[in-house]
């Protein structure tokens, strides 16, 4: 064999290597909390249920970390404001951070809510229900991590325990209220976070990149902006970061988040302004203010995450340990969280997102719409907005959908306006001269630099002077068709589209499904 046949072939098992490089690492994690959880005073089979446990909660963290994490720094590193590798470094410390400082010290043990424990027949099958439900769980986001569909771990769960209830004790243990505000929100979190980062979306093109002096109104504009996420992200963190260590009320988050964003706007006002005459009169150059924003967004949101989402992965383990502690087996309504399930819970979620976290960050940063980093602030901005009204509303919203919701949301408004654009230089043609080329390109650059209103002012003139026929132009009617067709440039990938939406409508009964398959071998196994 020649030497250039070995290199072809190292080349091409080049990226299974990387594979099994990922997938020895994290089964090292999971050999490790094997290792530790059967240290632990634990008597008779409880031991060994446990340590199962315990495994499957550290391969549910993991797959948190590789699926969930990326909506919160997906929308930076895919507008360039971040690296992928300092996007990875930033989210793995705040998602442990948030865990281990805000995740709070007592969580439910039935998720939600979603089933009535006193319906259960036993201690035994209470264990195996949660461990079936975690184990489904993880595996429906392994699969939808593997095809780069971003989906809800919460929804993952939720159904997983839905699934594994029923199957323990029939379809009168499930809180079909809850699930009804459950299957409801996955239409009102998208839809929320596009509707506001569509919105953030045009007041900034309307207020910095349709004016004539760009810099000049992002001097203006960009502190404000600034502050107001700074105001918004204080009291999200407030609200839900730190919400299960220090309780506040609504209003008292609210006039913190404005003392520090009033802050930040006195300070970010005179710095932009000594730097003003630095700035080019680019979009490109204005697109660099929000990079620091992003940063620090991304940062927060992880903490955010870190302290409420770990519960996914840790709340079912600290359950079955608080069940195979207790004499009898006894099921509470709470568990108390040992440090030991918050670390299994924090590092995991950090394994997974430096090992597997990659695809679904690219999913969300670049696969739907191309974004750069006023639209990156955008969708940031309808992440924390969006979960603290509806959270005031009651309404039961997943931060995943919201984030990809603001994704598409941004990449819909861009194609509207881009096809209203078109449509109005079509009007511009065909109220020019028949090959009238130079009439119709000094127009239209003199069209693509005038503000808004002088466009409208533009528009009316020259319909006006076409209803006073003082146009020459005699077009035909199959010719005027022509200049007015607006070719609709589409700017959201189709296929993103459909095969997210597919993977958020199964989540639910998939993992559900999953669950009560698990379930009934576990009992078939124990029983």
């Amino acid at each position: 064999m020649e030497l250039k046949h070995i290199n072809d072939i190292e080349k091409a098992t080049r990226k299974g290597q990387s594979e099994l490089f990922r997938l020895g690492i994290a089964l090292l994690f999971i050999v490790g909390v094997m290792l530790y959880s059967s240290t632990l005073d634990v008597s008779g089979h409880g031991s060994l249920m446990l340590v199962i446990a315990a495994m499957i909660g550290g391969y549910m963290a993991m797959n948190i970390g590789a699926n969930d994490v990326a909506n919160n720094v997906g929308p930076a590193v895919g507008s360039h404001a971040i690296t992928m590798g300092g996007a990875l470094l930033i989210a793995a410390i705040f998602e442990a951070a948030g865990a281990l400082i805000a995740g709070g010290d007592v969580v439910t043990t039935i998720r939600s809510g979603i089933i009535d424990p006193s319906r259960i027949p036993s201690g035994d099958t209470f264990v195996w229900l949660m461990m079936a439900a975690l184990l489904a769980g993880a595996v429906w986001l392994n699969f939808a991590t593997a095809v780069g569909a971003p989906v809800s771990t919460t929804h993952s769960i939720v159904g997983a325990v839905l699934g594994a209830g029923a199957a323990a004790a029939g379809l009168e243990v499930v809180n079909w209220d809850t699930m009804t505000e459950i299957i409801a929100s996955w239409v009102v979190s998208p839809l929320l976070g596009g509707v506001f980062a569509a919105g953030f979306l045009y007041l900034i093109k309307r207020s910095i990149t349709y004016q004539q002096n760009m810099v000049q109104a992002a001097v203006k504009m960009v502190p404000i902006l600034v502050a107001l996420m700074a105001w918004t992200f204080t009291t999200y963190l407030m609200l839900k970061g730190l919400n299960k260590v220090w309780k506040v009320s609504v209003v008292f988050a609210s006039l913190a988040g404005l003392g520090v964003g009033v802050a930040v706007l006195a300070l970010l006002r005179p710095l932009l302004r000594a730097r003003m005459h630095r700035i080019e009169n680019t979009k490109e150059s204005v697109n660099q203010l929000f990079t620091l924003p992003l940063i620090f967004s991304a940062a927060l949101l992880s903490f955010a995450h870190g302290a409420n989402d770990v519960a996914n992965a840790i709340g079912p383990l600290a359950a079955i340990f608080d069940a195979v502690r207790s004499a009898g087996g006894q099921v509470a309504d709470k568990a108390a969280i040992p440090l030991w399930v918050m670390m299994v819970g924090a590092l995991g979620i950090s394994v997974g997102l430096a090992l597997f976290g990659p695809k679904v960050i690219r999913t969300v940063g670049s696969e739907i719409t191309e974004l750069d980093k006023m639209r990156a602030y955008c969708i940031a901005m309808a992440a924390t907005i969006t979960v603290i009204v509806a959270s005031q509303m009651g309404l039961p919203v997943s931060s995943t959908h919201i984030a990809v919701g603001g994704v598409f949301g941004v990449g819909f408004l861009r194609e509207y306006l881009k096809a209203n654009y078109a449509r109005m230089e079509d009007e511009i043609r065909a109220h020019h001269p028949e090959g009238d080329l130079l009439a119709i390109n000094a127009f239209l650059a003199r069209f693509k630099t005038a503000t808004l209103q002088q466009k409208g002012v533009m528009l009316a003139e020259l319909k006006l002077q076409s209803k006073l026929q003082m146009d020459p132009a005699n077009f035909s009617k199959l010719e005027r068709k022509g200049l007015k067709k607006v070719y609709r440039q589409e700017l959201v990938k189709r296929s993103q589209l459909i095969k997210i939406a597919a993977a958020w409508v199964i989540t639910v009964p998939a993992s559900a499904l999953m669950a009560a398959m698990i379930f009934y071998m576990i009992k078939g196994l124990m029983g």
